[in-house]
């Protein structure tokens, strides 16, 4: 049979009273489970609590009793007992005087004020002597409030203030270790001290013992529900620790407390940026910087979302905010050079890399992409040393690696390429070690790296390539996962059809040819014309237009149009991708040498204007299986040659070779290319 309330309190009493604590307190936690503000419970609990010395435990359990009950001379009693050994003088002083106005026992009363005075008196510095102390902190005179917090912690051990002072000024001083021992003196001194946790928090998070730091953040808060600055760092130790969920509830709260804290917005935005919420994430960036204007973090990190959302010019407009409030912030000068390179504006890109050098020459990454930028400018011998400079900085640096072997491969130094190659382990090295061993015509070990990839369940345009390709030079058929009949899925249509296509493409494309900002990449495979440098569809004449949404809608009905093949590359079709294109403009003669697009999916390309025909297949479109080696005296159908005209639109897997047919004729062709990139 269950006890009633006040059966449980006389069993939990005559525990108390026998000296059975522990059972004691069972009774009256279980009245607390039903009647949380059970005054004689609380207060009892309290008791217990003080027996143990567990006085944090006890004053909240007295303060819930009188306020329940403050008619009660004992709760009172309790309760200035407890603050006097909590060494809450002034506390205790305010409380003896409630209970007086109450009608208390003065004499008692008087006896606690009595005892709370002295200990006041031997523990407690001059009050002066504490201003004084406080006066010199706050002034940023921290050798002489060092001198002071010292001699007050020798001449009043006991007394917490010093101990505080003395541990936030070697903490400004960046001695951490002396200052974590003095923080931890201090919470000891005074547990109830919401500051104190806070401080040793901090301390905590910055010898990177961040369970601790939580712990501490944890407790300021328990005392101070209403710590904004608590609630934030927090957030901040959250996140270090991984626990985004948890963090970005903690910058909530805090932003509830302080809605105008721009640093907990910023925070909250990296947090989010991290979740994947870009577009929240955008928010929280731009009220951070509404609310603190001067704020470079914000405006770099807005940067960095904007660059993730595809919006580079706005990406751009961030950094450069970011370096004008800190001309020295070598990570926006950084990005900045990397938009820049994704716009194809790879001068200017390159100036920024060198700011970078300048300014952090141990920058290794930084080497690298400008190892990039040189590359696209046709400026090999530099982009090697760049390369070589970012390895020589950071030895493991993969993509540094794989970058350099891949200028080699394109050098055709397939020996050095593939040693590069063994020294990284990314995706695309695999490809390209794969490829070295091919053209090096290593058949044992071409065949070793091939089935390798095939059984881990590789499928890519490269494996569906080199499937054919590898059975025309070695007479093996091998199974292609990526598509085994790659001419089928090609799709020639008209955008004329559907589109003003003289002023979305035609007009696009002049203007950006005329733009002199524009910059163009060295192309090896190509004669007689340029091609533009960076993704076209980044660059602001063209996200200007509904260029990359109709392509987009014509790679989807491409999709749909195929969706129940049993081809890899449709089966596995990518779940998020992005387009990635660029211009090609050839003159008289002009001609694109055998090549297929390695790191695409689909590749396109939209014809915006092809000169007459003075003979058949003048400026056509040739895709074949096999690459330009092969291909001649291939097998009709193995090529699939493509008739085009001002206005085409081909789409076809990314696997197939292809080239152009020369032309002799005056107009320039020009041809928007393209491909379907799937994302990480």
């Amino acid at each position: 049979m269950e006890l009633t309330v006040e059966q449980a309190l006389q069993q939990g009493v005559a525990a108390h009273n026998a000296g059975k604590l522990q059972e004691a307190a069972r009774a009256y936690q279980a009245i607390l489970q039903s009647q949380p503000k059970h005054p004689d419970a609380n207060h009892n609990l309290g008791l217990i609590a003080i027996s143990a010395n567990q006085i944090d435990k006890a004053l909240p359990l007295f303060k819930t009793a009188l306020s329940v009950n403050p008619n009660i001379e004992q709760f009172w009693l309790s309760y200035i007992d407890a603050l006097v050994k909590a060494k809450l003088f002034k506390d205790a002083k305010q409380a003896i005087k409630k209970a007086k106005k109450k009608g208390f026992d003065s004499k008692k009363l008087q006896a606690l004020l009595s005892r709370s005075q002295q200990t006041v008196n031997i523990n407690v510095p001059p009050d002066e002597q504490l201003s004084r102390l406080l006066e010199l902190y706050q002034n940023g005179r921290l050798s002489e409030a060092e001198q002071l917090a010292l001699q007050l912690t020798q001449d009043f051990p006991e007394h917490h203030f010093g101990w505080k002072v003395l541990a936030a000024v070697l903490s400004q001083a960046g001695r951490v270790t002396d200052s974590f021992m003095a923080m931890q003196k201090s919470v000891e001194l005074a547990p109830q001290d919401a500051e104190a946790h806070y401080n040793l928090g901090g301390t905590l998070q910055e010898l990177g013992r961040l369970d601790a730091a939580e712990e501490s953040y944890m407790r300021a808060l328990a005392l101070k529900p209403d710590f904004a600055e608590a609630q934030y760092n927090l957030g901040n130790t959250l996140k270090a620790l991984g626990r985004l969920d948890e963090a970005e509830v903690s910058y909530v709260k805090a932003l509830a407390l302080k809605p105008a804290h721009a640093e907990a917005h910023n925070n909250l935005a990296n947090t989010l940026l991290e979740l994947g919420r870009l577009d929240e994430a955008e928010a929280s960036y731009t009220q951070a910087i509404l609310l603190k204007i001067n704020l470079h973090e914000a405006h770099y990190n807005l940067g960095n979302t904007l660059k993730k959302l595809g919006r580079l010019p706005e990406a751009e407009t961030s950094y450069l905010q970011a370096i004008a409030l800190k001309p020295d912030y070598a990570n926006a000068h950084s990005n900045l050079g990397n938009v820049l390179r994704a716009q194809g504006r790879l001068e200017e890109a390159k100036v920024s890399y060198a700011r970078v050098i300048a300014l952090k020459p141990s920058y290794a990454e930084v080497y690298n992409n400008l190892g990039s930028t040189l590359q696209e400018l046709g400026r090999f011998g530099e982009a090697e040393e760049a390369y070589k400079k970012a390895i020589s900085l950071k030895a493991d640096f993969s993509e540094a690696h794989s970058n350099l072997g891949i200028l080699l491969f394109e050098g055709k130094k397939y020996d050095l390429a593939a040693e590069q190659f063994e020294l990284c382990d990314t995706h695309q090295s695999k490809l390209h070690a794969i490829q070295c061993s091919y053209l090096q015509e290593k058949e044992a070990v071409f065949y070793e790296k091939f089935n390798a990839l095939i059984n881990e369940g590789e499928i890519n345009a490269v494996i569906g390539s080199l499937a054919f390709r590898s059975e025309f030079r070695y007479g093996i058929k091998t199974s292609n996962p990526f598509c085994s009949d790659p001419l089928r899925y090609v799709v020639k249509s008209n955008l004329n059809d559907c589109y003003d296509f003289k002023s979305i493409f035609v007009k696009t494309a002049s203007d950006i040819f005329s733009d002199n900002s524009v910059s163009y990449r060295e192309q090896g495979l190509l004669t007689n014309g340029t091609q533009t440098a960076g993704n076209i569809f980044t660059q602001e004449k063209v996200l200007e237009t509904e260029i990359e949404n109709i392509i987009a809608a014509e790679i989807e009905k491409y999709r749909i149009q195929f969706q129940n093949s049993e081809e890899g590359f449709i089966k596995n079709w990518p779940a998020s991708y992005e387009i990635q294109g660029w211009l090609v403009c050839m003159r008289s003669g002009g001609k694109l040498a055998s090549h297929m697009h390695e790191s695409g999916w689909i590749t396109g390309s939209v014809y915006i204007n092809v000169p007459p025909k003075s003979e058949t297949d003048s400026g056509n479109l040739v895709l074949c299986l096999g690459d330009e080696d092969y291909s001649i005296g291939q097998e009709e159908s193995n090529k699939n040659v493509v008739d085009v005209e001002t206005g085409s639109l081909c789409l076809f897997p990314s696997s197939l070779h292809h080239y152009t047919v020369p032309f002799e004729e005056k107009e320039d062709r020009i041809v928007l290319a393209f491909d379907v990139v799937p994302k990480n």
